[in-house]
């Protein structure tokens, strides 16, 4: 048996003023092909009392209880970016934001949380910048990672920091969510003079000039400490690979000691190589018994509020992953099972994620069932098919 994952993240949404998602109004035939003989319904992938980030919710789409296994999100991209943790070091994730106004930090506003989706070559050379300006807070690293998401590293320190996801707070002023706790005058002071460095670079004025968001901050969340996983394939009797472009996902694979598949052109948006991770993919399962596919681009669109976009996304996701995989899987004629869900909603109108259950299609290629007539977040209510928790979901899906 072989199992492949086929996650587009934070596609699931609320109803427009129509009753339309963008599941619903996108072209998605293989999706919907494949929901007519399958099992459908809704998971809780986030846990009571835990936030709806994509951290928690992947890894109990993987299988991992988050009130078991997490630690925080930086410290599973801190893995991915091969920063080597020691039990006392605390991490948080760095977003390079785009800010608008002027005057206190306070008396800002969250304009963009990417820096107009920054490339990565363009941030890693705006964190050389800013490691070599001296401003960085002592007993701290600060690392590079992939478009606008890197992390700093406290060597030593204490966790108890209070800080926002600045997709939480895009059109907002940052006033009420400046850090609290733990380090909290000493991360604000970061951020602050992180603008004054980035406004000096001659690669911002390009961005303007090129009518792109410029980087004008630093802006840290996310704190965490190192995570320790029970190997996937030793909790499971599975070997696994996880193929994904953004290190959050990577890093819980790496972390559950996963093999992490890179493909080129993978940048976590919409113009990401879809049909690359599909052929990785393909490939994989050869030599795995569970593939992992994590598609970031529906959650980027939905933090931008990007109806046409997250729409358009999906519809990439169907064509260029979803059709190829299944069309090949049953060519080659060996047993599988598919499942395709989201890891949590991110509805366009809230531009941030929520914890509701998300729907879910699992097929299995040996056991065909009178499934949905198209895949949505109304339809799989009706099949009453409900599993309350990720892992459960996990667990339904890997027994034969």
């Amino acid at each position: 048996m072989k199992y492949i994952v086929i996650l587009g993240d934070g596609w699931a949404d609320y109803p427009d003023e129509n009753g339309q998602t963008p599941l619903s109004l996108a072209n998605k035939p293989n999706i919907d092909m494949i929901a007519r003989k399958s099992v459908c319904g809704l998971t809780k992938t986030v846990p009571d009392g835990m936030k709806p980030g994509s951290d928690v919710a992947n890894m109990a789409v993987m299988g991992y209880d988050p009130a078991k296994y997490y630690t925080g999100r930086s410290p599973l991209e801190a893995a991915s970016m091969g920063i080597e943790l020691g039990p006392d070091d605390v991490t948080y994730r760095c977003n390079l934001v785009t800010l608008s106004g002027s005057g206190d930090y306070a008396d800002l506003t969250m304009k963009d949380y990417s820096a107009g989706e920054i490339d990565t070559k363009t941030a890693a050379e705006l964190i050389d910048v800013l490691v070599r300006s001296g401003i960085v807070p002592k007993g701290c690293e600060l690392h590079a990672g992939v478009s606008y998401r890197h992390c700093l590293v406290r060597r030593g320190g204490r966790t108890g920091a209070l800080l926002t996801p600045p997709h939480d707070i895009s059109g907002k002023p940052v006033k009420d969510y400046l850090p609290k706790g733990e380090y909290a005058d000493e991360l604000l002071d970061f951020q602050d003079k992180s603008r004054f460095v980035l406004v000096r670079t001659d690669l911002n004025t390009s961005r303007i000039l090129r009518g792109k968001n410029p980087a004008t901050s630093c802006w840290l969340w996310g704190e965490g400490t190192r995570p320790s996983f029970t190997p996937f394939e030793k909790l499971h009797g599975l070997k696994g690979a996880v193929i994904s472009a953004v290190d959050l996902v990577k890093g819980i694979g790496i972390v559950a000691g996963m093999d992490s598949i890179d493909v080129e052109g993978a940048c976590g948006t919409i113009n990401t190589n879809f049909a690359g991770k599909a052929a990785a993919a393909l490939e994989a399962i050869k030599t795995h018994d569970y593939v992992y596919i994590h598609m970031e681009a529906p959650d980027e669109c939905g933090h931008q509020g990007d109806k046409a976009g997250k729409i358009k996304s999906i519809e990439l996701i169907d064509s260029l992953v979803v059709g190829p995989i299944y069309e090949e899987m049953t060519r080659r004629g060996e047993r599988f099972k598919l499942l395709i869900t989201p890891d949590h909603p991110t509805p366009l109108s809230l531009r941030t994620h929520v914890s509701d259950p998300v729907p879910f299609v699992m097929y299995d290629s040996g056991k065909e069932v009178n499934g949905i007539e198209t895949y949505n977040e109304g339809l799989v209510k009706t099949t009453r098919v409900y599993y309350p928790s990720g892992v459960d979901m996990f667990e339904a899906f890997i027994k034969v």
